[in-house]
């Protein structure tokens, strides 16, 4: 296969990891997600959402629920937008069919497509840390940079490292219990690569399992356990729609008597941004965390200089 020179990325966080390879100026679109950095936003956008992402969480689940259940596609691309760009690498994802565009759907569109049928796919679809860094340097010997992607690794690894030595020594007792809110009504835990990112950071995160897709849980679980530290971190949103979302958690039984409540440790956070995208600023996640888990091992991240647009303390 020869070098790309054309590269669609149908996923945030491949946007997230083309650029941070020097590869922008092949990027010929990106998902309606890419976001991130700005200049991607000036890219043709290849795909769009059937959720209304306006709605309330509740009200999001549902519509989520329905369509899976017709068998309808949460994601649609644009066919004749893609074909006209006629990219010669694509980069999508094969890990979670209501977060983004299916696997199968890009397959089956480049088998119905002349002009598409010689692009080459890598599907990403990372549930720890290290899957993420594998996830790079297959992006980057897919673009032929397999050099550029190897330092990009390596950078990325110092920084964890510098976390890891940071919080190595912390005793047991100093391990607060962490409790990582992916979704709020109805209520979900995150899973994937979010327990492995508090343990690095110093905390336990026993609700989840790391490696696993996040599941559902109950508010009275959340109670039972405790947690001294509860972030809030819904799929999707940015962080004033956090803070809007997250208003209805005080209600519930057993809020004030919270560890993390009674000591005002609970932070709302860009999920979006950040602990939710499977790229590379989940370095930049790991270093938030244990910032607000340990702030005085642990300095904020020099890469997020406007702490107050990643994370807010949060109260009733």
């Amino acid at each position: 296969m020869p070098a790309p020179r054309r590269i669609a990325s149908l996923l945030a966080s491949a946007t997230e990891i083309l650029y941070g390879l020097g590869l922008g100026d092949q990027v010929v679109g990106v998902s309606h997600e890419c976001d991130f950095p700005s200049t991607a936003a000036s890219k043709p956008r290849l795909t769009r959402s059937h959720v209304d992402g306006a709605l309330p969480s509740d009200h999001i689940d549902q519509q989520v629920k329905d369509a899976v259940a017709a068998g309808q596609s949460l994601y649609e691309v644009d066919a004749p937008m893609l074909c006209q760009l006629a990219p010669d690498l694509i980069v999508t994802q094969a890990q979670c069919d209501v977060c983004a565009i299916k696997y199968d759907d890009v397959m089956l569109l480049l088998q119905g497509h002349e002009t598409l049928r010689q692009a080459h796919v890598v599907a990403l679809s990372p549930t720890s840390l290290d899957d993420v860094f594998a996830d790079i340097l297959r992006v980057g010997d897919a673009a032929w940079k397999p050099a550029a992607a190897r330092s990009y690794v390596n950078q990325l690894r110092q920084r964890v490292q510098r976390v890891r030595d940071a919080t190595a020594d912390l005793a047991d007792a100093q391990r607060p219990r962490v409790v990582c809110v992916e979704w709020i009504a109805p209520l979900m835990i995150a899973a994937n690569w979010t327990p492995q990112l508090v343990e690095l950071a110093g905390g336990n995160h026993d609700l989840s399992r790391a490696g696993q897709h996040s599941e559902y849980a109950s508010w009275e679980q959340i109670v039972a356990y405790d947690p001294e530290v509860l972030i809030l971190m819904p799929c999707g949103f940015d962080l004033p729609r956090t803070l809007q979302e997250v208003v209805s958690l005080p209600s519930q039984d057993g809020w004030q008597e919270l560890s993390a409540v009674r000591h005002d440790r609970v932070y709302a956070i860009d999920g979006n941004a950040y602990f939710n995208r499977s790229g590379p600023r989940l370095v930049d996640s790991l270093e938030i965390l244990a910032h607000l888990l340990h702030p005085t091992r642990v300095p904020w991240p020099a890469t997020i200089p406007d702490a107050s647009q990643a994370w807010s303390p949060f109260s009733a």
